[in-house]
């Protein structure tokens, strides 16, 4: 049976897709068996699947299922049978489609940019990960060079940890442009630039997140 991996915000704009496109890549590319759940509304992870899966000349090389509403949890499950990995991109303020998508995840991935706004929306999630008995990875996403701002944000959010149930990523996505040009082209940044910065903490992250769930 495979390993659901539910990435939640509350707050849009967190980075929630990105870092599922990526993940899902690094994972492919390591040898995984891998499906994608996209309950968005927005849609964004199926238009990146598209655009792939026209570059792949129809050759996809993961499964993707575009849903809502109560059917989330069954074709969760069902994906599971199936494939090593299966990840649930989640959509902000729609709290019954998150309540089942951490409900029936064994570890929830919280994208988390070190801005106050994106610090004070991640307790909505972590308190659904409690409810549900789900363990919780915040992964700081997006982070600009070190400053003053950064450190004292990243100060506020290790305040918000209980390990093991609530806990901080090791890895850190930095702030590069190079994620965002590798969506538009229906790839990733371990594909398109391996040898980059974006490639090396993005393959980290997932070798981290594999450890995790054990």
């Amino acid at each position: 049976m495979g390993r659901i991996i539910t990435i939640a915000q509350q707050k849009g704009g967190a980075g929630k897709t990105t870092v599922t496109a990526h993940l899902a890549v690094a994972w492919q590319q390591a040898g995984h068996k891998v499906a994608l759940v996209d309950i968005d509304p927005q849609g964004s992870l199926t238009r990146w699947f598209e655009t792939r899966t026209a570059v792949l000349n129809g050759a996809a090389d993961m499964v993707h299922s575009r849903i809502s509403g109560w059917r989330i949890e069954r074709e969760a499950q069902h994906l599971a049978r199936t494939n090593d990995l299966v990840l649930i991109d989640s959509p902000p303020h729609a709290e019954t489609e998150a309540r089942i998508a951490v409900r029936v995840a064994s570890l929830v991935v919280v994208p988390v940019q070190p801005s106050p706004m994106d610090v004070w929306a991640t307790q909505p999630t972590i308190d659904l990960g409690k409810q549900e008995k789900v363990p919780v990875l915040l992964v700081l996403n997006r982070v600009p060079a070190r400053s003053r701002m950064t450190d004292a944000l990243v100060s506020e959010i290790r305040k918000l940890l209980t390990p093991p149930a609530v806990d901080l990523a090791k890895t850190w996505i930095g702030n590069r442009i190079g994620y965002a040009g590798a969506l538009l082209a229906g790839r990733a940044v371990t594909e398109v630039d391996r040898g980059s910065t974006a490639a090396t903490e993005m393959t980290t992250l997932a070798e981290e997140i594999l450890g995790r769930l054990g």
